[in-house]
């Protein structure tokens, strides 16, 4: 088996090379998150009975940003804050690079774009067509008395490279390695060559003689030829 070591050294490195010279370069992406709050104006007390007015406007205040939630997804809001960014891209392309996720009544925006610098005009873009058009939106929601604020600011880091991207070296290795083993064994299996004095006891043959390795033999005959 160890006469077949370099199979498996050789495939390991025919691996390696052409995954360094051969792999796709990765499109390197930033994003972009920050967090916004949702707000209602509670109504004034027509009375000095309770009301569970605060209550109601914590629930109005959810169920709204939900539905603000799918604003934020919109075409419309995608093509107000292409605009204002002035970034020469498809609306399309804004939209589904935006994600939004909810807790309670704050809303996470994340965007994700190739560019750092385009990045970085299309986050503060978003935050000002919020404040300066969220009572427009929210007025499409059939609500006045909302209120929208920025908690986060748009805070942009570099994309870590994915699960499978990060174990595609290693799986090919792994891969390579079972393959060259795999083959080792086959071509150590389906060799007949008698190489060893134990090859012929195995099968029961005489012995007659053994031819010493060549080099050993080489080194005593000029070990002889060296003495005086």
């Amino acid at each position: 088996m160890k006469r077949r070591l370099w199979l498996v050294v050789s495939l390991l490195a025919i691996v390696l090379l052409s995954y360094f010279l051969f792999r796709p370069a990765e499109p390197t992406h930033y994003t972009a998150n920050m967090r916004l709050v949702v707000g209602l104006r509670p109504e004034a007390r027509a009375g000095s009975y309770y009301t569970y007015d605060r209550y109601y406007t914590w629930l109005t205040a959810e169920y709204l940003l939900d539905d603000f939630a799918e604003v934020v997804k919109s075409e419309v809001f995608a093509r107000d804050v292409a605009a204002l960014a002035g970034v020469d891209v498809p609306t399309g392309a804004i939209h589904g690079a935006t994600s939004t996720g909810k807790l309670h009544r704050i809303l996470s925006v994340s965007i994700t774009w190739p560019d750092r610098d385009e990045l970085e005009g299309i986050a503060d873009a978003v935050v000002q067509v919020v404040r300066d058009q969220g009572n427009a939106y929210f007025a499409q929601l059939s609500t006045d008395s909302a209120t929208i604020s920025v908690i986060d600011p748009p805070s942009i880091h570099k994309v870590r490279p994915t699960l499978r991207q990060r174990l595609d070296l290693p799986l090919r290795l792994l891969l390579g390695l079972g393959v060259g083993v795999g083959l080792a064994f086959l071509l150590d299996y389906t060799d007949d060559t008698i190489r060893h004095r134990e090859d012929l006891e195995e099968l029961d043959l005489p012995i007659l003689g053994e031819i010493p390795r060549r080099r050993k033999w080489l080194a005593g005959f000029l070990r002889r030829r060296s003495r005086p």
